[in-house]
């Protein structure tokens, strides 16, 4: 065979474009090696046997020409130079802050935290869940509740979850939700944005008038308000309990260091956002939101709890509990489809709290709190009237017409932005980062003259909190010793060695798409020109981000054969309900409003139901035939029999059973024809692009999941984004936003709190695009393919791949059939998820889309050498199993069912197992040269379950 694989990437264009090998594992010798195991001559004739020709894109895409790496990064920074970073007192819920050094290196910098997967291996994500917890407990510490989960998207999402729980709990039958007016208006329009399709009747008005006269179910309550007023809400909640209605509670975490937290006078729910505590502004995220609730609504609670269990050996262990996440969504029955946390960024905020413990994080809330104070008492004696004198960060400050003019001008030269409430008065939100010096700019500013009647010394203001606070919190040990940079350093650096991430091995998760996420891709995010503009800066102080969003909108576009992007859905999840919203509206607006039957595979993630359920749709199951696919003619009889009410079909392409069915063409005429649209979740795309368009193929609506094909990391479980691109006709369609329009003609409001979602991560797949170029995208795209086969060839005599393509191939991932192991040797999949941490792997996907299986994708990333190592460990693994199955190790006391083996398992006590220490922890050759040692044993997840906590443990527990 010739030793060339006819790769469109040639040897030229390589060298002039270095990223392309760099992010690619394999090398072109390892690429015709694998083809060679294959029978297959070149990438070409894989990709022939493999993508259907009827949908293949014959051309070459649309996009500017690979850029080196440092290209790349010095195009980026003019980009960014166009950003004008002022000081922004605009607040919203957004506000300046300092992140500690310590925690911006050593966690959001640091890829042994960045590249981690979500913990549902949790013995060997013990490192990131302790964090989680911690998270958990500074939240419950700091709301009075009694359980909180590991957070959620944003604030306003967080708010529109809790409506969602208190819509599912309440019993009084009431179809309203009040919404007080005084809450933030992104939160006001997200929540009126979720209400509509579930038909819940929004009630906006002032607590303190409303008389109750019609029934709700819930309210939610701004703790400050958005214009910074301090309310005492005790009895609208009272008035609330006794209709039978939920109040939550949206607070600000940093002023319930002060102030009476929501559990304390009578709040079920309290949400908000973590961002102050050390996260950057990043122009609207990514921010790790919270929600903490009553222990009575624990197993409504949306997202993911960390909850505390034990090991095999009686160990202290903590995994994930109570999650609405993949294969425990409750499918149509659904009333979350959150299947993401912000892991990343409520590490960070965890450690923030750590590092100042409950001293430091009242003495920045006191200081906040005084220069608000001594700012009112100056603007006062400028002759300003104060909104309200019960405040904690924020003022509201009545103007009169005159000055307002003069003072927006003022601000402008100063570099100074305050939030416009209306032609007669502003607000301004003093932060952590707030000085004596920026409080006099201020006075000058509203004095219209430098020379002041009195000095900042001269005042000496007291504050007058309405409901301080008098309970303790962070009382636990782990917010009071780790104060100094280097106990932090160790404790943050014995947490990151708890945790398996892409630092130690490839982590083979099927539609997880867990590929490099390169340093010159993260390095932007770090940059001040991105991370410290206000999400609700002025335009003219945004341009750069105006480029990035318009550079990638176009990229994108191309990529997927789409008409339009909206890139504001923060996460997968939001991208599938985005898609499906922009549908039912599309529908609405043609006058076909009671289209709400939704189509969908019977092997479809979880979340593709639940969002459906979210958006008003019913859902209808379709069939998989044996081989896997669609089966045509179950979609035709039910497309036929719901034709009138036919709204969507949702599909995954490549199917979530890991092939390239050839009669996806067919099936969304078939859905056309019935007047449906096509949803395809764009889970796989990372077998698409440069290969087909789902635009082509005749999707009418795509997600994409930039924290899988476009390089985002997973961040230990977030931060995610999951835009949606549309075809011509649903551009109308697309999300808008309350404060910064981004569709003047929108129809569906905004999906997330922020304009354009987590903004400043989008910079990452900004430069994967501009390094790999149209021809390093479609080399990356066959090599994934190829990749996958090669695993698929390499193991399919030790385990059967359940379902494969025409041409006995796969596309970039593939399912092995572990299900007669239990009947042979008494091995559930478990076994082997386990086993393989002992070889220093991550599991792959285990038992879905199908039960007792594994679905493995290697990514284009991950070298021959490594796609080798993972096989030759399945493959000993086998043999492990057969010596089980002939008798020859005991059916309980095994290799398998031991596994993982800790360190302390193998030294401590004697050792009773028929086999050796040695085949324990050493079971190949690489794990002598290094070896990944878990925490903890096999985590008892019925022991966690039958003794729920989510709270920091008391240390005797660990004794």
């Amino acid at each position: 065979m010739p030793k060339s694989s006819h790769s469109p990437i040639s040897q030229r264009s390589q060298k002039s474009s270095s990223f392309v090998q760099r992010h690619i594992g394999p090398n072109s010798d390892d690429i015709q090696q694998m083809l060679e195991v294959l029978g297959l001559q070149n990438l070409n004739s894989l990709i022939d046997k493999t993508v259907p020709q009827g949908i293949r894109l014959n051309k070459t895409l649309k996009l500017p020409a690979a850029q080196s790496e440092y290209a790349a990064l010095a195009k980026l920074k003019q980009i960014a130079a166009k950003n004008q970073v002022c000081r922004s007192y605009i607040g919203t819920g957004y506000y300046d802050c300092i992140t500690p050094p310590v925690i911006q290196r050593n966690i959001l910098e640091n890829p042994g935290w960045y590249t981690a997967y979500t913990p549902y291996q949790p013995e060997i994500a013990q490192g990131r869940l302790e964090a989680l917890l911690n998270f958990q407990t500074m939240i419950i510490d700091l709301t009075g509740l009694e359980i909180a989960n590991a957070s959620l998207l944003d604030e306003a999402t967080a708010a529109a979850e809790a409506m969602g729980l208190s819509y599912g709990v309440c019993k009084n039958q009431a179809n309203a939700y009040f919404v007080s007016d005084d809450c933030h208006p992104q939160t006001i329009d997200v929540l009126q944005t979720r209400a509509k399709p579930l038909g819940i009747k929004i009630i906006i008005g002032d607590h303190q008038t409303y008389d109750f006269t019609e029934p709700i179910f819930g309210a939610i309550l701004q703790y400050p308000a958005s214009d910074g007023t301090i309310y005492d809400y005790r009895a609208f909640i009272e008035k609330a309990h006794a209709e039978g209605a939920l109040v939550t509670v949206a607070a600000d975490p940093l002023s319930l260091a002060l102030l009476t937290p929501p559990g304390e006078f009578g709040a079920d729910i309290a949400v908000g956002s973590t961002q102050r505590f050390g996260i950057p502004l990043g122009f609207g995220g990514p921010h790790a939101a919270y929600f903490a609730t009553k222990e009575q609504y624990k197993r409504q609670v949306p997202g993911r709890i960390v909850g505390v269990s034990k090991d095999a050996q009686g160990k202290p262990a903590l995994r994930l509990a109570l999650q609405t996440r993949e294969q425990h969504i409750r499918r149509e029955k659904a009333t979350s489809n959150i299947c993401t946390a912000q892991v990343l960024l409520a590490v960070m905020a965890s450690m923030y709290a750590v590092y100042h413990g409950a001293d430091g994080i009242r003495n920045i809330a006191e200081n906040v709190h005084q220069l608000t104070v001594t700012l009112a008492t100056g603007l006062k004696r400028l002759g300003y009237n104060i909104g309200s004198e019960h405040f904690f960060d924020t003022l509201r400050v009545e103007l009169g017409t005159n000055s307002f003019e003069g003072i927006l001008e003022a601000c402008q030269g100063r570099n100074i932005n305050l939030r416009i409430f209306d032609a007669t008065s502003v607000g301004i939100s003093l932060d952590e980062t707030t000085t004596a010096e920026d409080v006099i700019d201020l006075w000058q500013i509203f004095a219209g003259t430098d020379h002041l009647p009195f000095t900042i010394e001269e005042l000496s203001p007291s504050s007058h909190l309405l409901l301080p606070r008098t309970s303790n919190y962070l009382t636990h040990p782990v917010f009071n010793r780790y104060h100094s940079e280097t106990e932090l350093l160790r404790y943050l650096h014995q947490l990151e060695t708890k945790d398996l991430s892409l630092t130690t091995s490839m982590i083979p998760l099927g539609s997880c798409t867990m590929k490099l996420n390169a340093t010159s891709e993260m390095i932007p995010v770090s940059w001040e020109e991105f991370g410290k503009i206000h999400p609700f800066a002025p335009p003219s102080q945004t341009r750069g981000y105006q480029i990035l969003f318009q550079q990638l909108e176009a990229w994108l576009a191309e990529i997927t054969g789409f008409a339009g992007v909206s890139l504001q859905p923060n996460a997968g999840s939001q991208g599938e309900y985005t898609g499906l919203l922009v549908i039912r509206q599309y529908h609405e607006t043609c006058g076909e409003g009671h289209r709400n039957i939704c189509l969908i595979p019977s092997s479809a993630h979880g979340t593709n139901p639940a969002s459906a359920v979210m958006c008003g749709m019913k859902v209808v199951a379709v069939a998989c035939d044996a081989d896997g696919n669609i089966d045509l003619d179950d979609l035709k009889a039910k497309a036929e029999k719901h034709s009138q009410q036919l709204a969507a079909l949702m599909v995954t392409y490549p199917s979530t059973h890991g092939v390239f069915e050839e009669g996806i063409q067919e099936i969304c005429a078939v859905v056309h024809g019935h007047g449906g649209q096509v949803y395809m979740d764009g889970a796989n795309m990372n077998a698409q692009v440069g290969i087909c368009r789902p635009g082509d193929i005749g999707a009418d609506v795509c997600h994409l999941n930039l924290h899988k094909t476009f390089c985002i990391p997973h961040g230990g479980g977030g931060p995610g984004m999951g835009p949606i691109g549309v075809a011509e006709h649903l551009v109308p369609f697309l999300p808008g936003h309350p404060v910064i329009p981004t569709n003047q003609h929108s129809q569906i409001g905004a999906v997330a709190a922020a304009p354009w979602g987590s903004a400043s991560i989008l910079v990452i797949s900004w430069m994967y695009i501009a390094m790999m170029g149209a021809e390093g995208l479609t080399h990356a795209t066959k090599v994934a393919i190829l990749n996958a086969n090669y695993i698929a060839h390499r193991l399919k005599d030790y385990y059967p791949v359940l379902y494969k393509g025409k041409n006995d191939l796969v596309a970039h991932e593939c399912i092995l059939d572990l299900r007669l192991l239990k009947k042979s040797a008494s091995i559930e999949i478990d076994d082997i998820a386990k086993r393989l941490i002992d070889y220093g792997f991550h599991a792959p996907t285990v038992s879905w889309p199908v039960a007792g299986t594994i679905m493995v994708e290697p990514t284009e990333s991950e070298s021959k050498a490594e796609l080798d190592r993972f096989c030759e460990a399945l493959i000993a693994i086998r043999g492990e199993i057969s010596a089980i199955e002939s008798g020859k190790m005991d059916i309980q006391d095994n290799l398998l069912k031991n596994a993982p083996h800790t360190a302390q398992s193998l030294i401590l006590g004697e050792w009773n197992h028929d086999y050796s220490r040695e085949q324990a922890a050493y079971p190949a050759p690489w794990t002598r040269e290094y070896k990944f040692w878990p925490n903890v044993g096999r985590i008892d997840a019925a022991f966690g379950d039958r003794n729920f906590v989510c709270s920091c443990l008391p240390m005797e527990a660990y004794q």
